[in-house]
């Protein structure tokens, strides 16, 4: 496993699963090796529930703010300027977790163009990255972002699950790639492993969005069958396997790309890369 110092960008650590022991799970992922946990807003509440946990672990945490295009028929245009207010913070690091999903459909169409819309403009005003959600959404999402393109302070595909032809559209935006244990399932994940040899060293992101995506590589797989932090090794083992590259190198490139990325206080590890991106 890695040894390197890793940050894990996408953290759904307001779940209810971890509410009896949320506090040893943010130890344990210190453990392993998990510098920074950034946690997930998918709604207004959530958003504000996030910002609040990661202001009292403010050297582990950070947060994003935003409306996932599931909630998006719930959009109200005094969100906005909720969502402006938390972004305000500097532990809020990202607009989203925004974006289309057309795979469930659990908002209209219509409403998650607007909801997305409404974020996009937001990220081009705060001037702060984009925390990106796509299902079977990927033109649309990539016609909707281009034209944003030079407002933008970047962003990254979250929990990337797509085809090539959406990899290279979402890389020809400079947009950075995250990549969860779905690379770790030898049932689904198999396309994604081949491609991950094909994102550019310096967009590269790992995260565990857990509780979610537990990797199938674990052994044994934990009691809980959850997944969290502490697991984002095994994230990274898979993805040097599929490049051919040290667990430490994937490690390295991964923690500095975030902390270019969210504007996250760098480690020592990653203050020696300037060779390897």
């Amino acid at each position: 496993m890695a040894e390197e110092a890793l940050v894990d960008i996408g953290v759904n650590l307001l779940d209810a699963v971890f509410d009896a022991d949320r506090e040893a799970v943010i130890a344990r992922a210190q453990e392993a090796g998990v510098i920074w946990q950034i946690l997930t807003g998918t709604q207004i509440q959530c958003s504000e529930q996030s910002l609040a946990l990661a202001q009292q672990y403010p050297q582990q945490l950070r947060s994003t703010a935003g409306v996932h295009p599931h909630h998006a028929s719930q959009w109200q245009p005094d969100w906005q300027q909720t969502l402006t207010a938390l972004l305000a913070d500097p532990c809020c690091v990202a607009v989203g977790e925004t974006g289309l999903d057309y795979n469930r459909l659990f908002s209209p169409e219509s409403a998650q163009l607007l909801a997305f819309e409404a974020q996009l403009e937001l990220a081009a005003e705060v001037k702060k990255p984009l925390f990106l959600h796509e299902r079977d959404a990927a033109q649309p999402m990539l016609e909707r972002l281009t034209s944003w393109r030079d407002d933008l302070a970047g962003g990254v595909l979250h929990c990337f699950t797509g085809d090539k032809k959406a990899l290279f559209g979402y890389l020809d935006l400079d947009l950075y790639i995250g990549i969860t244990g779905w690379v770790c399932d030898e049932r689904r994940g198999q396309e994604l492993a081949t491609l991950v040899k094909s994102i550019p060293a310096d967009r590269l992101l790992v995260e565990t969005d857990a509780p979610w995506l537990v990797p199938r590589t674990i052994k044994p797989k934990p009691k809980k069958g959850r997944n969290e932090p502490a697991f984002l090794p095994w994230v990274i083992a898979k993805i040097a396997a599929e490049r051919g590259e040290s667990p430490e190198r994937v490690a390295a490139i991964t923690t500095a790309n975030a902390c270019r990325l969210f504007g996250l206080p760098r480690v020592e590890s990653t203050d020696r890369l300037g060779d390897l991106l």
